[in-house]
């Protein structure tokens, strides 16, 4: 191992992590108004009767 391998590694760790806190995209399972809208989108599927097939 190198002197300066762990230099660029801390350095990408750096940028990498300064680079994932500037992100502001939203997940769908983020808690909020999202995530209770999938809920309800979910649970009104759920109750939908089924089609079931037989061989």
């Amino acid at each position: 191992m190198t002197k300066t391998q762990p230099q660029i590694k801390t350095r990408w760790m750096t940028a990498m992590i300064k680079e994932a806190e500037a992100c502001t995209t939203q997940m769908p399972w983020a808690r909020g108004a999202r995530r209770k809208e999938m809920i309800a989108r979910r649970a009104a599927g759920a109750s939908a009767p089924r089609k079931v097939a037989t061989a």
